[in-house]
């Protein structure tokens, strides 16, 4: 074999060698990218699965939330009529010229908003009611206090404010009802005349026929308060300052007599914001700011069927 021979071999497997190498390379790289997308495609699946579960479960938190908002903004309920009580009779539309009587109320205190809300209060020189739940820690003792010393009235709202504790039976309403009575009984020495239901009268939670509950405190002389104008902090929806004072003056000036729910319980930092610019609001308007008492238009959502 001449040189001319030895080369053309040595250049034949060098070609063979490099055609050998990009083939090895190539099965290399569709290899890897093949076990990279079954990979990225088990990972993929495992996170659909691991979302839908968060969806499911941010799915049924939502419906009960909107259950428990629906309750708050008072919707009827099936067993009920909802009635044109003071909330909604003619009597109660305010005309041009009528003075326009408000009640301030807060839910689910106390807190420690609740000393931030009277402390605002005390700086307008204004009277609130509060309807409290039964906490009794140091604090929410002091807070007991502090709103009946301070010339604010102090309300039912539950002891435990657990719907399915409270509404199971009307023997556990009664329960919860003497246990929050007895608190601020002898946390204050008032025994405090009014109740506002967890979710209203005309919540959709009750196992029970909410006439029976009424009708309970009716026998002890308590009167119940709904109301006819929300804030909207009862609702999961973040609305800001601004907005809370717009939903309250914008239904405020449709009666005679409004019942504002608003809330005092920790998470109600919005509310605090807004309280100064709604009560300036209602002094510019010539609005009166009271305290719930028995000279107060009862504003209830329901009336019992006979």
């Amino acid at each position: 074999m001449d040189e001319k021979e030895q080369e053309a071999l040595k250049k034949q497997r060098e070609r063979r060698k490099r055609v050998q190498r990009i083939r090895t390379g190539i099965i290399t790289f569709i290899s890897v990218w093949m076990i990279l997308s079954i990979v990225l495609t088990v990972i993929m699946c495992v996170k659909i699965i691991s979302l839908q579960k968060q969806i499911d479960v941010l799915v049924g938190n939502y419906d009960q939330n909107k259950k428990v908002e629906n309750t708050e903004a008072g919707v009827q309920n099936d067993d009920f009529t909802v009635v044109n009580s003071v909330t909604d009779s003619k009597d109660n539309l305010a005309e041009e010229g009528d003075i326009h009587k408000v009640y301030l109320t807060f839910d689910d205190g106390p807190s420690e908003n609740t000393d931030k809300i009277l402390d605002i209060l005390d700086d307008y020189g204004i009277k609130a009611t509060f309807f409290v739940n039964g906490r009794e820690d140091e604090e929410s003792l002091a807070a007991y206090k502090r709103i009946v010393d301070e010339g604010h009235t102090i309300a039912m709202h539950s002891y435990s404010h657990k719907y399915s504790e409270i509404y199971s039976s009307l023997d556990a309403f009664k329960k919860d009802y003497e246990k929050i009575q007895n608190l601020i009984y002898d946390t204050t020495g008032v025994e405090s005349m009014y109740y506002r239901f967890p979710g209203g009268s005309s919540n959709r939670v009750s196992n029970a026929h909410m006439s029976d509950y009424i009708k309970f405190l009716n026998e002890q002389g308590i009167v119940y308060f709904d109301w006819n104008v929300s804030s909207g902090d009862a609702t999961s929806q973040a609305f800001t300052a601004d907005e809370l004072v717009e939903n309250v003056m914008s239904d405020v000036v449709k009666y005679k007599t409004s019942v504002v729910l608003m809330h005092d319980a920790k998470t109600k930092s919005t509310t605090v914001q807004a309280l100064p610019e709604i009560i300036e609001a209602l002094q510019k308007s010539g609005a009166l700011i009271l305290p719930i008492d028995e000279n107060t238009d009862v504003i209830q959502h329901t009336s019992i069927q006979q």
